[in-house]
C-alpha cells in the first residue's frame, strides 16, 4: 500500500508542474492573438497605420528641385511644377509591389482636372521606372528623381508608396502611408479634396 501512495505523488506533481507550464504559452498565445488581430483591423479596414499623423501636415511642403525621369518627356518636379495647384505628391518606385496596385487608382484621379498629380521617383533605376509607366500607364504631370532618398526624408516618407497632398498655397493638408484602396480614398483623400476646393470632387 505505502509503495501504492509513493508511485502516485510523483504523477500528481508531474502533471500539476505540466499545467504551470502551459500557463505562460496560453497567455503569450493570447496576446499574440489579440495583437494580430489589432494589426489585420488597422491594415485592411481603413482606419489603420497608413493614416499615420505627420508633422507636416499643416505646414509648408519641402522645397522640391529634382531632376527629370530621362526618356519620359515629363518636366522636373520643382517648386513651380506644384505652385498655386491642388497637387497630390506621390512617392513610388518600380520595384515596389504595392505601387504596381495602386496605379490604377492614381490614373483615375487624373481624370479629374482640379487635381495636379506628381511624383517622386523613390531609389529606382531611369529605365526600370520607364518601363512601370509604359506597362501601367503615367499619371503624373511631373516627375523627379530620387536616386539617394534625400528628397524622401525631407517629406519624412516612412515607406513607399506614399502619398501627400499639397495645397495651392502649398500647406500639406493631408498624407497617406500605403497604397490607396477605395476605401481610403473614399474615407481619407476625397473629404480632404472637396475641403480644399470647397466643392465634392466628382
Amino acid at each position: 500500500m505505502t509503495e501504492a501512495r509513493q508511485d502516485n505523488r510523483p504523477k500528481s506533481h508531474g502533471f500539476s508542474r505540466y499545467v504551470f507550464a502551459l500557463i505562460p504559452l496560453v497567455v503569450f498565445g493570447g496576446i499574440a492573438a489579440t495583437a494580430a488581430k489589432m494589426l489585420y483591423d488597422q491594415d485592411f479596414h481603413g482606419k489603420n497605420i497608413a493614416e499615420i499623423p505627420s508633422a507636416l501636415i499643416g505646414t509648408k511642403a519641402p522645397s522640391l528641385n529634382l531632376p527629370p525621369l530621362e526618356g519620359s518627356n515629363l518636366p522636373a518636379l520643382t517648386d513651380e511644377a506644384v505652385k498655386g495647384k491642388l497637387t497630390l505628391v506621390n512617392v513610388f518606385a518600380s520595384w515596389c509591389i504595392p505601387c504596381r496596385d495602386e496605379h490604377p487608382l492614381l490614373k483615375q484621379l487624373a481624370e479629374d482636372e482640379r487635381l495636379n498629380i506628381v511624383a517622386i521617383n523613390y531609389k529606382d533605376k531611369n529605365e526600370n521606372a520607364l518601363r512601370f509607366l509604359g506597362e501601367l500607364g503615367n499619371p503624373y504631370h511631373a516627375i523627379g528623381v530620387d536616386p539617394n532618398g534625400k528628397a524622401a526624408i525631407d517629406w519624412g516618407v516612412y515607406g513607399i508608396p506614399e502619398s501627400y497632398l499639397v495645397a495651392p498655397d502649398g500647406t500639406i493638408i493631408y498624407k497617406r502611408v500605403g497604397p490607396f484602396d477605395d476605401i481610403s480614398l473614399k474615407e481619407g483623400l476625397f473629404p480632404a479634396i472637396e475641403k480644399a476646393l470647397g466643392k465634392p470632387v466628382s
